[in-house]
């Protein structure tokens, strides 16, 4: 039971879904969610942990905003007009990284993010929500989207304890070059 809640970088990757550039601007925590999905995808790629990024509608929401620090190479982009993320396309990836750990940002909470942590929970992947890189446009939506994805199964978590949950120890380069991140 309690093995879901040690996150390993081996068998684990980022899903970024639909930070996109006229959905953010909607969002009262928008920025603080694009901060703190910065500090875990330089944690994946800190651990060549693959990065998944949905888009969702983007003639209407356009393309995921720029400031996320993502690299090109590292980063797999999926577009759908699905409101869950875990479209056959993201679960044929999925599937051919071998990792069964999940780690979740991006919005709204309430709708993209929870159907998809929804699926993957159905899928038998260990998912990770990271509480403070979600956000819906009202607290209360937020709040029960967040409830209701930890009763199915999810671990509702935040960024530093998922970073350093990923780092496992101090005194290493990586410990050294992510600490800086949260200071």
């Amino acid at each position: 039971m309690l093995t879901k809640y040690n996150l390993k970088h081996e068998d684990a990757l980022l899903m970024i879904i639909d930070i996109q550039e006229k959905l953010v601007p909607t969002m009262k925590y928008g920025q603080e969610v694009i901060k703190n999905t910065n500090v875990l995808i330089e944690t994946a790629e800190t651990f060549d942990m693959p990065v998944v990024i949905t888009e969702q509608y983007t003639k209407g929401l356009g393309k995921t905003v720029e400031n996320l620090n993502l690299e090109p190479e590292k980063s797999r982009f999926f577009e759908k007009m699905a409101f869950c993320g875990l479209t056959p396309e993201v679960e044929d990836y999925l599937r051919s990284t071998h990792r069964r750990s999940v780690i979740i940002t991006g919005m709204e909470t309430h709708i993209c993010v929870y159907q998809t942590v929804r699926d993957l929970l159905t899928k038998g992947y260990n998912v990770y929500v990271a509480r403070d890189g979600v956000c819906s446009r009202t607290k209360a939506n937020f709040k029960n989207a967040l409830a209701l994805m930890s009763e199915m199964g999810a671990v509702v978590s935040n960024t530093e304890t998922l970073m350093f949950d990923l780092l496992k120890v101090s005194g290493t380069p990586e410990f050294k070059k992510l600490s800086k991140l949260i200071k």
